[in-house]
């Protein structure tokens, strides 16, 4: 785990944990491993019975830099059958066995989208911005998002999401059930700690005991989408209109599509 990737505190019996790429916190396998390695290490220590997931600076998570020259090789030259390392990294933490409530302050994108709906719950503000921006890539969404948001919001809003890559704000999405507390972007880093601590107060064994029936089989069943979800990217990354969605976004402009 690169110190410089997440920062790690305890305050009693909750675990902050702190992704350190500001402003914008784009993520790789590296930064998603690093989190899973902090997460299981917070599920062997008896003494935390809690965790936040937030990030420093503007940005929760805005995605994956796609402007990044290694990244994009490495995508080129990975096969369908070795399957998609970020997503191993990313059942990870949904393999986590103790809850944790995410901190979601400006813009969660993409990938970024998917990591803020991976904890349990979630604590955000009216600036806050949450975009599925797939199919603006020309692109399939992933991060288990497929699974995950239809859960959240119902199948009828995930779908209005994904297949318009709708920018929706921290309000809507607090009225639409995706985030469970609405707050200033002051007191954001606070009410979730707050969150966490309420939780932490309760029996552990019981606590852990309810969050097992309650989201049995999430870890097994994200796994299973996200071999879906990178078919479909594999599939999609081979396309002209992917191509034209990436440099369309790097420049900020809509798409130029033409369905090949």
């Amino acid at each position: 785990m690169s110190d410089d990737d997440l920062n790690i505190e305890h305050h009693g019996h909750v675990a902050l944990v702190e992704i350190c790429r500001p402003p914008n916190n784009f993520f790789d396998v590296k930064l998603i491993n690093a989190l899973g390695d902090a997460f299981e290490a917070i599920d062997e220590d008896r003494g935390i019975r809690a965790l936040v997931l937030a990030a420093q600076g503007k940005h929760f998570c805005a995605g994956a830099n796609f402007g990044n020259a290694a990244q994009q090789s490495a995508r080129r030259e990975r096969r369908l059958e070795d399957g998609n390392p970020l997503y191993s990294a990313a059942v990870r933490l949904f393999a986590c066995r103790k809850p944790v409530v995410g901190a979601i302050q400006g813009a969660a994108v993409g990938g970024g989208f998917g990591l803020a709906m991976m904890p349990d719950f979630r604590v955000t503000c009216p600036e806050a911005r949450f975009t599925a921006n797939f199919v603006k890539l020309g692109f399939h969404p992933g991060f288990g998002l497929t699974y995950t948001l239809p859960r959240l919001v119902g199948q009828q809003r995930a779908n209005l999401m994904f297949m318009t890559g709708r920018r929706i704000d921290g309000t809507t999405a607090h009225e639409w059930g995706m985030a469970d507390v609405l707050t200033s972007q002051e007191g954001l880093r606070e009410e979730a700690m707050n969150l966490a601590a309420e939780i932490a107060e309760n029996a552990p064994l019981a606590v852990e005991s309810v969050r097992t029936t309650m989201r049995k089989g999430i870890a097994e069943a994200v796994q299973r989408q996200t071999d879906h979800e990178f078919a479909e990217q594999f599939r999609l990354q081979q396309t002209e209109d992917h191509k034209e969605g990436v440099r369309a976004v790097a420049e900020r402009r809509p798409g130029n599509f033409q369905g090949r």
